[in-house]
């Protein structure tokens, strides 16, 4: 608020401007010159002349003068060409500019006004009609200069609400985010997998669907909901999560239940992100020949991000250690997933899993924690 009082005193009306404000007078006659300086400093302004067009828009250009009186007839270029030269500059834009000639016809005020004239004077000039447009384009320049001013304030207001709500949303992303992972640790702390397995994960699965072309809103809502895909493992019990021989085909089926348990945890939102998590938590599973569950989807039925999770999950779980095996060697695991191209996985997505390779390999190095890699060195027995 003190802002804009401040500029509204500042700009009021042409009542606080500089003492004495400086008419720029551009005429080629010396004794127009003489004259109208002579009448302008009487009138009580600062007095600036140039002979030609050029040297008046270099005049305007270093001075910044209060209003213009600019001759139309001038020896190198037309006063309309100086005219529209001088408003086409932002800093000289609201500077207001008088057409003064010996041309009284309709055409050349008509093409002055073009120009961006604000007024037109025919010569003689009349002293008392000079000092009357003078005085009120005065006006007119402070009030411009005002609302400007006004603008200028307005705007840099906005920039900073703006900022400050960014900044805010920003905070809230992060705190959403932070949710999701812990959502998903909840169920990785009954298994053996660790919170950089998530973090992974989510990052792989922005990378291959970034890689395959999805828009950036969907490539936000997969980095989002990949952390959740097994949440239903907190419904599967813990003698069959935590088992370090191999399942009988009665626990497996058992195990299997974790895709549709996921699904009902998170089923019935309408948040794009919950409803992208269910769909992660249903399909990631299934497989590209339909061999895998909860459905045996096959090709494009199993939904693009399903496809995408589907991968991630494979590659980070087969190099990443567990309670009963060591991680495999990634050039083992590349193996595995270039022969499972178009079986297990969806084509497009082992393409694009391959060209961002050096991605995702630096994001693995990047989110390893030190509880895998001591578990990396242990010899533990294959499951």
């Amino acid at each position: 608020m003190e802002h804009k009082e401040r500029s509204h005193r500042s700009y009021e009306w042409g009542m606080e401007m500089n003492h004495e404000p400086k008419i720029l007078v551009v005429d080629d006659d010396p004794m127009n010159l003489m004259v109208l300086e002579a009448t302008l400093k009487q009138l009580g302004y600062g007095v600036l002349t140039a002979s030609t067009g050029k040297e008046g828009i270099e005049k305007a250009q270093q001075e910044k003068p209060s209003i213009i009186l600019l001759d139309v007839m001038l020896p190198d270029i037309s006063g309309f060409q100086v005219c529209e030269a001088v408003k086409a500059q932002r800093a000289l834009a609201n500077t207001p500019v008088v057409m003064v000639t010996a041309l009284g016809d309709r055409e050349s005020r008509l093409k002055g006004l073009e120009a961006g004239a604000d007024e037109y004077l025919v010569k003689p000039i009349d002293r008392v009609e000079l000092t009357l447009r003078l005085k009120n384009l005065l006006k007119v320049k402070a009030y411009n200069e005002y609302l400007e001013g006004m603008r200028n304030i307005l705007e840099a207001e906005v920039a900073k609400r703006t900022q400050e709500l960014q900044r805010a949303y920003e905070k809230l992303d992060e705190a959403y985010l932070e949710i999701i992972h812990r959502l998903g640790r909840a169920a990785e702390f009954r298994d053996d997998e660790t919170g950089a397995h998530i973090q992974r994960m989510s990052h792989y699965c922005r990378i291959l669907a970034r890689e395959i072309g999805l828009p950036p809103e969907k490539q936000k809502e997969i980095f989002y909901a990949s952390p959740m895909h097994d949440v239903g493992k907190i419904g599967i019990p813990d003698g069959i999560l935590l088992k370090r021989g191999p399942l009988s085909p009665e626990e497996f089926e058992i195990m299997k239940k974790h895709t549709i348990i996921g699904a009902k945890i998170l089923s019935g939102s309408e948040h794009p992100v919950l409803k992208m998590a269910e769909t992660l938590a249903l399909t990631h599973h299934e497989r590209w020949d339909g061999s895998g569950y909860p459905h045996n989807l096959k090709g494009k039925e199993i939904p693009l991000e399903g496809r995408i999770c589907s991968l991630a999950d494979f590659f980070d779980a087969c190099t990443s250690p567990r309670a009963y095996r060591p991680a495999i060697k990634i050039e083992e695991v590349l193996g595995i997933i270039k022969e499972a191209k178009g079986k297990h996985f969806d084509p497009l997505v082992v393409k694009a899993f391959f060209k961002a390779l050096e991605e995702i390999l630096a994001t693995k190095e990047k989110y390893t924690d030190a509880s895998e890699g001591e578990r990396r060195t242990e010899k533990l027995p294959p499951r």
